[in-house]
C-alpha cells in the first residue's frame, strides 16, 4: 500500500528543521567534544612558532623584553639554561623575567633554584620534569624535544645565547580549556534552547511563504481551460516560479482555443456535414426503390452521390488540415522555396482542367522569386486563393495572377471579376466557417481563407483584399523573400 506523500509545506518544514538539528549537532561536537584536542593542537602549535621565533634572533644577555613578549603573549613559561641546567633568564604571564645571577654574590641560579637567595625565592624554579627533559634532548638527534603531560605541554631546543651554548625551554597549561568549556557547554544550552525556536519559527513562515505560490499555481493548474479562473498568481516571487505560472498561462489560452475549436466546429460544421450525407442515404435510398430499373436515371443518381461524396471528402479534408494548422505544437521545417515555380505549377493545374470551359488565366508571374517557407503549405495557399476566385468569378471567366517583386517582398495577388465583396465583410472574410454560412455557400466548408491566413501567419506574412462591389476582389499575399 503506496503511503500518501507529504505536502511541500510539511516537507520545507521537516527539512529545515532536519538542516537546523545538524547545525547545532556540529556546533555541539565542535564546542564541546572536539574543543580539547583542537585547543592542545594550537596551544602546541603556539609555543613551536615561539620557539622557532627566538631562534631566528640572536640572543645575548639583553634579549629580556623579546623574551617577556613572548612569554605575555603566549601564556608561556620561558626558561634559558645552560646544559648543565642553571637558569640564565625566566618569565612568565604574570611576572617579568630575571637573569640567573645572583644580585649579592654573582653566582648563578642553580637547578631547582637552589642558588636563590631568600630575596629571590619569588621567581618560579624549573619543573620538576626538567631533568627528564634534559636527558632526552641530550639524546635527540634533531636537538629538539618535548614532554607532554595531562596538564603541561613542554618544548625545548638548543640555542645560542651571548657566546654560550644553551637551551631554550618553553611550557604551557592544556588544562585551560576545561572551565572555558563548562561555561560554552551552558552557553550553548541557553543558545540551542533560543535558536531552536526561532528556528521553528522561522521554518514555519518560510514554508508557508514557499508553499503559498505553489498551491496558487496548483489551483490554477486545475481550473486550466474552464472560462472561469478564480484563482490568481502573485508574481515576483521567483523567476522559475513565474515562468510556470507563464506556462500554465499559455497552456490554458491552448485549450480554451481548442475547447472553442471543438464547440464551433459542432456547431457551424454539423450542418454541412449532414446536408450531404442525407443527400446522399436519399439518392441510394432512390437508386434502391425507384430507379435500379431506369438506367439513365440510375447514372444521374448515382452522378449525384459521387457529387456529394467527393463534396463531403473535401469538406473533411479542410477541416482536419485546419484543425492540423491550429494545433501544431511543432513548426514545419523550412527551406528555401520557389514561389515562382509553385505559383505557375498551380496556375497551371486549374488552367488545363477549366480552359476548355472559356475560363481565362491572365499571368503576370515574376521569375526567380525565392523565399523562405514550407513548400507544401504555400502551394496550398496559393491553391486555396485561385479556388476561391473561380468559385467566386465574373460572368467574363477571369482570372488574374500575378507575382513580383515589392520593396524587398514577394507579392502574390489574385484577382477575379465576381461579385465582389462588401466593405464591412472585408475584415470577416478570413474567419473560420464566414464564407460558407454567408456568402452564398460557395465554398466547401468555409475554411479555405482562414487556412491561407493561417498558413500565412506561421511563415511570418500578412495576408489581405481589397474589393468593389460589382466589379470584383484581389487577394493579396506577402512574404518575406
Amino acid at each position: 500500500m503506496n503511503r500518501k506523500a507529504k505536502s511541500f509545506r510539511k516537507k520545507l518544514l521537516g527539512y529545515f528543521m532536519l538542516f537546523t538539528a545538524v547545525i547545532f549537532t556540529v556546533l555541539w561536537l565542535l564546542q564541546t567534544v572536539f574543543l580539547q584536542s583542537f585547543y592542545n593542537s594550537m596551544i602546541i602549535g603556539n609555543t613551536r612558532s615561539a620557539a622557532e621565533k627566538v631562534t631566528s634572533f640572536s640572543l645575548d644577555g639583553d634579549s629580556g623584553e623579546l623574551l617577556d613578549e613572548l612569554s605575555w603573549d603566549n601564556s608561556l613559561l620561558v626558561y634559558v639554561t645552560d646544559t648543565e641546567g642553571n637558569i640564565l633568564y625566566s618569565a612568565d604571564e604574570y611576572k617579568k623575567g630575571h637573569n640567573g645571577y645572583n644580585e649579592n654574590s654573582g653566582q648563578r641560579q642553580s637547578k631547582g633554584g637552589k642558588g636563590h637567595k631568600e630575596g629571590h625565592q619569588h621567581y618560579r624554579e624549573l619543573p620538576d620534569n626538567y631533568s627528564d627533559f634534559l636527558e632526552s634532548l641530550s639524546s635527540s638527534d634533531s636537538g629538539e624535544a618535548e614532554l607532554k603531560t595531562e596538564q603541561m605541554y613542554f618544548y625545548g631546543k638548543y640555542i645560542e645565547y651571548g657566546d654560550d651554548k644553551a637551551i631554550l625551554y618553553l611550557g604551557t597549561n592544556l588544562n585551560a580549556v576545561g572551565s572555558t568549556a563548562r561555561i560554552i557547554r551552558i552557553q550553548l544550552i541557553i543558545v540551542s534552547i533560543i535558536s531552536v525556536v526561532i528556528g521553528f519559527i522561522l521554518a514555519l513562515f518560510i514554508s508557508r511563504r514557499f508553499s503559498r505560490p505553489i498551491s496558487q499555481l496548483n489551483e490554477k493548474a486545475h481550473t486550466l481551460g474552464e472560462n472561469n479562473i478564480d484563482t490568481e498568481y502573485h508574481k515576483g516571487f521567483c523567476a522559475e516560479l513565474d515562468e510556470l505560472n507563464d506556462t500554465l498561462d499559455k497552456t490554458g489560452v491552448k485549450l480554451k482555443q481548442s475547447k472553442e475549436f471543438q464547440n464551433e466546429l459542432l456547431a457551424n460544421v454539423s450542418h454541412d456535414l449532414r446536408t450531404p450525407l442525407t443527400m446522399i442515404k436519399g439518392y441510394a435510398e432512390m437508386i434502391r426503390d425507384i430507379s435500379h430499373e431506369d438506367e439513365q436515371q440510375c447514372a444521374e443518381d448515382v452522378a449525384v452521390i459521387v457529387r456529394e461524396a467527393d463534396r463531403l471528402t473535401a469538406l473533411v479534408g479542410e477541416i482536419l488540415e485546419y484543425s492540423e494548422l491550429q494545433m501544431k505544437d511543432t513548426e514545419d521545417i523550412m527551406t528555401d522555396v520557389d514561389l515562382s515555380e509553385i505559383v505557375g505549377s498551380v496556375t497551371d493545374s486549374f488552367e488545363s482542367l477549366f480552359s476548355k470551359d472559356g475560363y481565362f488565366f491572365e499571368r503576370n508571374i515574376a521569375e526567380n522569386i525565392q523565399v523562405r517557407g514550407n513548400a507544401s503549405r504555400l502551394t496550398r495557399a496559393v491553391y486555396n486563393l485561385i479556388d476561391n476566385a473561380m468559385r467566386h468569378i465574373g460572368d467574363d471567366k477571369w482570372i488574374g495572377v500575378k507575382l513580383k517583386n515589392e520593396n524587398g517582398k514577394a507579392i502574390i495577388e489574385i484577382s477575379d471579376h465576381g461579385e465582389g465583396i462588401a466593405p464591412d465583410e472585408l475584415e470577416r472574410i478570413w474567419d473560420k466557417y464566414y464564407t460558407n454560412r454567408q456568402r452564398g455557400s460557395k465554398g466547401v466548408s468555409g475554411l479555405g481563407l482562414a487556412i491561407v491566413k493561417q498558413t500565412i501567419s506561421q511563415h511570418g506574412g500578412v495576408c489581405s483584399a481589397v474589393s468593389e462591389v460589382g466589379k470584383g476582389s484581389t487577394f493579396r499575399i506577402e512574404l518575406r523573400l
